[in-house]
């Protein structure tokens, strides 16, 4: 049981706070409730270059990094589709320097033409490298583009054209700031080596004082049930051909999101899984196979992927698929097998929350979700699904007219 303390400043600052004294170190883990699907349709890549922009200095701090080096400390961030989260993990007896770090950007972020100039640039760069020059490196572009038609997950993260992020406007970011950035849409955990007393004064003095945002209001529009295949095929310098099947799946707090989990476990993680035995190891169809789902926190993804083997064509290796698809559809799994896969996604709960990293971001999403005491009890819904459910949720999501896919063709010369 993973115990923590959670109040509330006056400036609508959420602060959960969790002891463990096994450590000599502490994270402070600051989570944005912003992400790419807060962006508009024609300004995508925001929440991502913000990602980066928040690292090119605030009015008190004109390098982050050194900062973080000097006390002993290290620090990252990430972003997708929901969030948009910053880390620091350092001894415990200098974490004040990410509490005064992490305020002074809140409040205090540098905008001027030359950051700006600076980030746009980097971000540009990533999105040529990542997705434009990286073999099936725009297969996210495709899949995001079929699947969703009106819910903003209809683009990626890096956005849906790097011109959105290089002609962005320094109006254009200062107004995204204002709207996100505040105190009111932010989480902040603090794990590891220090008293409960010690982490609500540190975030009373350094937070306490930055004023209240007015946060918009998130409506997104709901996603409408898709109601056929949708299909695409690329011609592609790629080293070899490859296909993906996306399904539409529920939302995070859907109690159903633990069935799909363990479906996707079931269908392809690692040698024992069903597809990875059948499709790879016996019968020699593919040559690299996997399934998971993308877990955002409005209605997901499950995607199968694949490069079928030599002298295998597309066509057959989707076929084969779907051949095992429909025969797992057809029975209920046996008790045995499905209390394997239960048994393994406990077990890397557990490893996760060994870490005093690992269990603040968790705590910071779980509580972005309305309940970070889920981090104590996901165990149990995951212990609770049936074979009956397995069933079910088989039969109503892996069905050609719930199903986009992508057919990467290599070119030939």
């Amino acid at each position: 049981m993973i115990q923590f303390e959670k109040f509330e400043l006056s400036n609508g600052l959420k602060v959960l706070i969790h002891e463990d004294f096994s450590t000599p170190m502490a994270v402070l883990n600051v989570l944005y409730n912003v992400g790419a699907r807060d962006e508009r349709p024609n300004r995508t890549g925001f929440a991502h270059l913000f990602e980066h922009l928040m690292f090119g200095g605030s009015a008190n701090i004109p390098d982050f990094d050194d900062h973080i080096q000097l006390a002993g400390g290290e620090n990252n961030a990430f972003t997708n589709n929901d969030i948009t989260n910053f880390y620091e993990m350092l001894p415990a007896n200098n974490i004040e320097v990410a509490f005064w770090l992490e305020s002074d950007r809140m409040l205090h972020l540098n905008f001027d033409e030359r950051v700006l100039d600076t980030q746009r640039k980097v971000v540009v760069e990533e999105f040529k490298e990542t997705c434009l020059n990286q073999p099936y490196g725009d297969v996210w572009h495709h899949l995001a583009d079929m699947a969703y038609k009106e819910h903003p997950y209809r683009w990626p993260t890096i956005g849906k054209i790097p011109e959105h992020v290089s002609e962005a406007t320094l109006d254009d970011v200062k107004d995204f700031h204002q709207k996100y950035y505040q105190p009111n849409n932010a989480i902040l955990v603090l794990s590891g080596a220090i008293r409960h007393a010690d982490a609500r004064q540190l975030a009373e003095k350094w937070f306490g004082d930055i004023p209240k945002g007015n946060v918009p209001q998130r409506r997104l529009p709901a996603e409408p049930p898709q109601k056929k295949l949708e299909r695409r095929i690329q011609r592609s310098k790629v080293p070899v051909d490859a296909l993906y099947l996306a399904f539409h799946t529920p939302a995070r707090i859907d109690p159903d999101y633990y069935v799909v989990d363990l479906l996707s476990d079931i269908l392809c993680n690692g040698p024992s899984s069903r597809l990875y035995r059948r499709l790879l190891k016996e019968e020699s169809l593919f040559a690299q196979i996997d399934c998971y789902i993308t877990g955002s926190i409005d209605p997901g993804l499950l995607i199968i992927e694949g490069k079928p083997a030599e002298g295998v064509s597309l066509v057959e290796a989707e076929a084969v698929i779907w051949r095992e698809l429909e025969n797992l559809k057809a029975e209920i799994i046996s008790e045995r097998e499905l209390q394997k896969w239960k048994n393994q996604v406990e077990s890397t709960l557990i490893f996760s929350e060994t870490n005093v990293l690992n269990k603040a971001i968790n705590l910071a999403f779980f509580e972005v979700l309305g309940d970070a005491n889920l981090i104590n009890t996901e165990k149990e819904l995951y212990q609770k699904v049936s074979a009956q459910d397995i069933h079910r949720i088989a039969n109503q999501v892996l069905i050609p007219s719930n199903c986009s896919e992508v057919y990467y063709e290599a070119e030939t010369d």
